[in-house]
C-alpha cells in the first residue's frame, strides 16, 4: 500500500501537548492520526461528540436534568419552602 504525507497546522502548544500524551500512550502522533483516521472511515463518523455548547446551554440542560430527578423522586411541583420542610422532616428538625 502507498503512503501518503499527510500535513496539519496547529499550535505549537498543542502539537507539543498531542506528543506527550501519545508517547504515554506508548503512540506517536503519526499512528494517533492513524487511529483516527481508520476509525473515521470504519465508523463513517466522528468519534467524538462535536458540540457547541455554551454555559447558557450546560445550565439549561443540568436545569433539565434537576427536572427530571425531582419527577422520579416524586418531587416535582413542591414549593421551596415544602421542599425545606421536607429536608427538616428528614434531618428530625421538625
Amino acid at each position: 500500500m502507498a503512503i501518503s504525507t499527510f500535513s496539519v497546522r496547529m499550535e505549537s502548544d498543542v502539537k507539543n501537548e498531542l506528543d506527550k500524551v501519545c508517547a504515554q500512550l506508548g503512540l506517536n502522533t503519526s499512528v494517533a492520526i492513524n487511529i483516527f483516521a481508520r476509525t473515521v472511515i470504519r465508523e463513517k463518523r466522528i468519534p467524538f461528540e462535536i458540540s457547541l455548547a455554551t454555559g447558557e446551554t450546560a445550565g439549561a440542560n443540568a436545569f433539565q436534568a434537576l427536572r427530571k430527578q425531582a419527577k422520579a423522586n416524586g418531587v416535582q411541583g413542591m414549593s421551596l419552602s415544602e421542599i425545606n420542610s421536607e429536608i427538616d422532616r428528614a434531618r428530625g428538625k421538625k
